[in-house]
């Protein structure tokens, strides 16, 4: 596929992604391949099952979660995508009762496409900043 159908695929997954959970996960089943493998700092997800129930909950604690594109890049079978992301923690997450507070963070994604679909997923992403805006891990500075 040419940079430019990458990039599109990119583009269009997030804005679909915007549009909440239900098209979010519509917009997986359409990208992604059904043995997809997703590693971020702390796991491995295999499988779209699975990676799409791991998003589901992302969305169950995070209802108004939306991204916002900074760049994509593309190299060869690849797109590396650098965003931002908001939402406000409404439910439970990784056994965090929910805050209702505002997360801000910064985030980079590498997908490697194969025909057109990712089959393989990269994702870092400002988990300590979370922590310390959902008031879990103190920031270094501030009065306690």
């Amino acid at each position: 596929m040419s940079t430019k159908d990458l990039r599109a695929i990119k583009r269009h997954f997030f804005a679909e992604w915007n549009k909440g959970k239900t098209a979010a996960l519509a917009e997986i089943d359409a990208i992604y391949t059904p043995n997809i493998v997703f590693h971020d700092a702390s796991r491995d997800i295999q499988g779209l099952k699975d990676f799409k129930q791991a998003i589901g909950k992302v969305f169950d604690a995070f209802p108004d979660y939306r991204i916002t594109v900074d760049d994509i890049i593309v190299e060869g079978d690849k797109t590396v995508t650098r965003y931002t992301v908001t939402g406000t923690h409404k439910g439970a997450y990784m056994g965090i009762p929910a805050t209702n507070k505002k997360v801000t963070l910064s985030a980079i994604l590498i997908d490697r496409f194969v025909g057109g679909k990712v089959v393989e997923a990269w994702e870092m992403g400002d988990a300590l900043g979370a922590m310390q805006q959902l008031g879990v891990v103190p920031t270094p500075g501030k009065g306690k």
